[in-house]
Parts: structure tokens; C-alpha cells; sequence
């Protein structure tokens, strides 16, 4: 895009009752395959006040003590006590887990694709990381809050959180921060002598211990703050919203910079190619970056139930390729195994890695496979040999 143009994304803390959720359910998956590489597993959680519902489909040839686990999760992210009006010990845990249908198995057991749909990839070069500039910010601001909380530099925060960031641009390159948007849980020791406002000094104590390291020199005199805009936010967590998995999927990936394939990651093995063609299009997009063949890249794959292959592959440069989209297209096909078989196996994904995947980005993060540019040069000389 030519001209100034802002850009904004949001993201939200390990307490967001969505964000339990995720976490809930690929804690599920990773206990599954912690012990059974061939389990299949569809978790969905629900939360509410007091109440914690884990259903879906799952097959399996170990025991995953639901109980156990929902609690142990919650109890991590820090809903121990009913100040934050949600407490992991007297919370009710229901399982309604059920077997996975074995219509779809039948399928996916001979390395056909767990389901049909269109996954979306993404890369650019505004940050180290290769993603867009407003989605890293918005996630470094909640991971921030985390640490504030559980260090207790500040001890009266929740463990509920929200994040937005609006960054300016100009001519595709980002320019500075204009907006930082926070909503923090806390307790009523922060609030004024109306009780329905948090005091001017807690706001700026947020302002410059969460939001002043993370946004630092990308600020200016102009950068706006906005912080719990209600007035206050004494009551977060599931007490406050429902949560249910998979609500999140903008906030797990580029932040509405780009388009979404429209399925959600977490809670789902590896057989389900809406979070595994998805992590294997990000890994495309990141190594055709990182080999400097494009600026930005974005990429779609479509799969149908029980086929191997994808059914198309597109790229999409936004002007900024050093080379034809569809010499891309190929460079994909011939270097990335795209079959759910092949994207398993190159990205080592049958492990139990997911529950840290849940929250903070699915995207972005070095700890994971699906980040790594180990191919980028293999894609750059084939592209001087050829020129």
C-alpha cells in the first residue's frame, strides 16, 4: 500500500477466558500424545463461572485424567483464589469426551487429510521474527502483564488481560506507534474514592511498566494510551465472559494483517490440517522471506477429507517477489512435502508441544519447528541457478 495507513492488532493474556480454553484443550492433546503418537484428538473446552466443560472426539490407547489436568492448567495460570472470581480447587470439571467417528478415520489412517478447508501463511520483513509489527507488539505487551503479575512488581493485577496496538505506516514500512490499548484485571486496591475508576497513578504505573519496555523508541509524543477505558476491571476472567476453544484464530496467527483460512489450532493432533498445513504454510512463507525472494509473502493451501495432496497452492507476493508468484508456487511443491504424512514427519510435530503454542502466538517463536528458515538458502541458489 502507498501513502500513511495504520494498522491494527490485538491479543490476549494466558487468563482470557478463551485463552484458558486453548490452553485446556491442547493440554489434552499433549497428554494424549505425550504416551500415543497414532492418538487422534478433537478437544473443545467451555468455561464459565465455576464451571469447566471439556468435550470432543478422541481416540486413544492411554488415560488422560481430565480432572487433574483442567486443574493443573488453571492453577498455572494463576486462578487459585476467588478475588479473580475463579478458583481451580471448587471449580466443577465436566468430560463429555467421545470417541472420534470412525467415518473419518478411515480416511485419514492412510495419510489422507483429517478434514477439507484453506489454510493461510504468512511472512514479512518488518521484525526479526518475520511477521507483521503490530501482532509481535500486541503479544510482547501481554506477555509483559504476565510477568508484572507473577513477579508481583505489580500485585494487584488479575490474571485476565488485553492487548491492541495500532501502528502507523507509511508506503508498506512501519513508521511508529500511534495507539496502545490495555485492559488489565485487578483488584479493588487500585480503585479512586468513587469506586468505579482505577487511580490516575495505577494507570501510569501500567503505562510505564508494561507498555513503556515493550513499545519503547516506537512511541512518541503523539502515541496515545488507553487503559481499562470502562473505568475498571475487577471483574474478569470466566466469571465474567464464557470461553470456548478456538475463538482466538486471529490473535493465534497475523493479527488481521492478512486473510484467515478460518479453522481454529488448538485441541486438534496433527492429522487435522487446519493447524498443521497452516504451520507448513507459515514455513513456506517464512523461508521464501528469509531467502530474500519476496518482502512479503502470503500463501493459501486447500485440502479435501482424505486426500493427501493439497488440491491447489497459491502465492501471493503484493508486488514485493523477485520472482514470478507461480516459479514460487513450484519452488513450494518441489521443496515442502505439503501431504499431511510429509508435513507430520518434516515438522517433527508429534510431540507434545502444543499447550505452550495456545497462548502468545502460534507464530513468531523460534521454539518451534514451523519457524526455522533451514531452507531459505536451498530456495535462494536454486533461484541464481536458474536466472
Amino acid at each position: 500500500m502507498k501513502g500513511r495507513y495504520f494498522i491494527t492488532s490485538e491479543s490476549v493474556g494466558c487468563g482470557h477466558p478463551d485463552k484458558v480454553c486453548d490452553q485446556i484443550s491442547d493440554a489434552v492433546l499433549d497428554c494424549v500424545l505425550a504416551a500415543d503418537t497414532k492418538g487422534r484428538v478433537a478437544c473443545e473446552t467451555f468455561i464459565t463461572t465455576g464451571l469447566v466443560v471439556v468435550g470432543g472426539e478422541i481416540t486413544t490407547t492411554t488415560y488422560v485424567d481430565v480432572q487433574k489436568l483442567v486443574r493443573r492448567v488453571l492453577t498455572d495460570i494463576g486462578y487459585t483464589d476467588h478475588k479473580y472470581g475463579f478458583n481451580s480447587s471448587t471449580c466443577a470439571v465436566l468430560n463429555a469426551i467421545v470417541g472420534q467417528s470412525p467415518d473419518i478415520a478411515q480416511g485419514v489412517d492412510t495419510g489422507g487429510a483429517g478434514d477439507q478447508g484453506i489454510m493461510i501463511g504468512y511472512a514479512c520483513d518488518e521484525t526479526p521474527e518475520l511477521m507483521p509489527l503490530s501482532i509481535m507488539l500486541a503479544h510482547r505487551l501481554v506477555q509483559r502483564i504476565e510477568e508484572v503479575r507473577k513477579k508481583k512488581i505489580l500485585n494487584y493485577l488479575g490474571p485476565d488481560c488485553k492487548s491492541q496496538v495500532t501502528v502507523e505506516y507509511e508506503d508498506g514500512r512501519p513508521l511508529r506507534v500511534d495507539t496502545v490499548v490495555l485492559a488489565c484485571q485487578h483488584t479493588e486496591d487500585i480503585l479512586d474514592e468513587t469506586g468505579k475508576r482505577i487511580t490516575e497513578k495505577a494507570k501510569r504505573e501500567i503505562i510505564e511498566t508494561i507498555a513503556g519496555p515493550i513499545v519503547g523508541n516506537l512511541a512518541d509524543g503523539r502515541t496515545k494510551y488507553y487503559v481499562n477505558e470502562t473505568g475498571k476491571f475487577v471483574v474478569g476472567g470466566p466469571q465474567s465472559d464464557t470461553g470456548m476453544t478456538g475463538r482466538k484464530i486471529i490473535v493465534d496467527t497475523y493479527g488481521g494483517v492478512v486473510s484467515h483460512g478460518g479453522g481454529a489450532f488448538s485441541g486438534k493432533d496433527p492429522t487435522k490440517v487446519d493447524r498443521s498445513a497452516t504451520y507448513m504454510a507459515r514455513h513456506v512463507a517464512k523461508n521464501i522471506v528469509a531467502a530474500k525472494l519476496a518482502r512479503k509473502c502470503w500463501i493459501q493451501l486447500s485440502y479435501a477429507i482424505g486426500r493427501a495432496e493439497p488440491i491447489s497452492v497459491m502465492i501471493d507476493t503484493f508486488g514485493t517477489g523477485r520472482v514470478p508468484e507461480q516459479d514460487l508456487v513450484e519452488l513450494a511443491r518441489k521443496h515442502f512435502d505439503l501431504t499431511p504424512k510429509g508435513i507430520i514427519k518434516e515438522l517433527d510435530l508429534l510431540k507434545p508441544i502444543y499447550q505452550k503454542t495456545a497462548v502468545y502466538g502460534h507464530f513468531g517463536r523460534e521454539e518451534f519447528s514451523w519457524e526455522k528458515v533451514s531452507k531459505a538458502e536451498i530456495l535462494k541458489k536454486e533461484v541464481m541457478a536458474s536466472a
